[in-house]
């Protein structure tokens, strides 16, 4: 995401009363260099469940086992029962990642054509995977593809921050939080990335 895109989110969510201190407050959101989509949806997978730290011990034994240190969906295919163990890889996640390694390499996922597929689009193809949910597919689009307009909905960290943004009696169910989302748009990734620095921080609680 562009420093000129994440500059007109910023001004747009500043019209928004109940939303403008915290902008004005928190720090400037900044996005990473994404990854490859392959590597990405793998991490996504290791890390279900799972705290920071233990995935990423496990990710990181996972990564070893191929060339560079690069899992491609060929490699992955070609990774026994046992290495999977011994990277601390359950069996349900091993089903899951060879599952998704398949889907890559007889293009029902094919990212070439990412760029020209809606939100919605995306997320279709990525559920079709065993182990990935409209969740983990909203990550993915915001974090990967840098896709500005995604509202995930279900995250228990967003729900709580606009109850607590908009002063509600109890968290928001999906019809409410996208009718508070229609004044964000075509923003909403911005903004779910303030929400979540309201609960890491507790700024929320001015």
């Amino acid at each position: 995401m562009t420093p000129r895109a994440i500059s007109q989110a910023i001004a747009h969510l500043k019209l928004d009363p109940a939303f403008a201190p915290y902008v004005a407050k928190l720090p400037r959101p900044r996005f990473t260099t994404p990854g490859e989509p392959f590597e990405a949806l793998v991490r996504s997978i290791i890390f279900q469940q799972l705290s920071g730290k233990a995935a990423g011990t496990i990710l990181k034994r996972f990564h070893t086992l191929f060339k560079d240190n690069k899992p491609t969906p060929k490699a992955v295919l070609k990774v026994t029962d046992v290495k999977f163990k011994n990277c601390g890889i359950s069996g349900q996640k091993m089903g899951y990642l060879r599952d998704l390694a398949s889907k890559f390499l007889d293009k029902t996922i094919d990212p070439t054509h990412f760029h020209e597929m809606t939100d919605d689009a995306i997320r279709a193809h990525l559920i079709t995977v065993k182990g990935i949910g409209r969740w983990t597919a909203d990550m993915f689009l915001m974090f990967t593809l840098h896709r500005p307009d995604i509202l995930p909905t279900g995250d228990l960290a967003i729900q709580k921050a606009i109850q607590r943004v908009y002063k509600l009696k109890s968290k928001p169910d999906v019809k409410k939080m996208e009718k508070i989302a229609l004044k964000w748009q075509p923003y909403r990734t911005i903004a779910s990335w303030y929400l979540w620095r309201t609960a890491d921080t507790g700024e929320g609680d001015w």
